[in-house]
């Protein structure tokens, strides 16, 4: 069993080992920090039966203050780890931290940047969280490879995803998963 619940502060350590051992792009603590006490709303964690961290999702708002600026938010990172996936897990940590952006921050949208290598994460936000590909980023990453800059759009753009985001989200305290795995 898997429980999705919003972060604490005593949950970082654990989200920090998370990243470590799934992502090349790692963050220090005082980032972490940084979006708990920014957008505590929108860091959702995964916890196994053993109150163990599986995966999370670090995000924020951006902050821009130019007078035309639409509200939006920001997907920092998403990770779960290896033993826990194909599980529906980054899908949920996903639509809860964009409801909260959307409810509680008033997001149109929200962005995210992935390696253009990464065809799994590339399937997951394109065909199961509807994002679009806005564009390209040459070299983003440290290692120079690109990033693919994608949005999702929540109301008054052509895209009725807001109520998808909702709808899937509205059990958020607790949603168990089945420990089957899907191969």
């Amino acid at each position: 069993m898997v429980s999705i619940r919003q972060a604490n502060v005593y949950d970082l350590i654990e989200m920090q080992n998370t990243n470590l051992w799934c992502l090349p792009e790692n963050y220090q603590m005082k980032y972490y920090f940084y979006h708990m006490l920014s957008w505590p709303q929108l860091l959702w964690v995964a916890e196994d039966s053993n109150y163990k961290i599986v995966g999370y999702v670090l995000a924020k708002m951006e902050e821009d203050d130019s007078p035309d600026a639409v509200p939006h938010g920001h997907i920092t990172s998403l990770a779960v780890l290896r033993t826990h996936r194909k599980r529906g897990i980054a899908t949920m940590l996903m639509q809860s931290s964009q409801r909260c952006m959307k409810e509680v921050f008033n997001a149109s949208y929200v962005t995210l940047h992935v390696r253009e290598s990464n065809k799994a994460a590339f399937h997951l936000y394109s065909q199961t969280l509807k994002y679009e590909k806005h564009a390209t980023e040459k070299g983003y990453y440290a290692d120079g490879e690109d990033a693919f800059n994608m949005r999702c759009y929540f109301h008054d753009n052509g895209n009725d995803h807001a109520d998808e985001v909702g709808d899937a989200t509205d059990q958020m305290n607790k949603v168990e998963i089945s420990n089957d795995v899907v191969q």
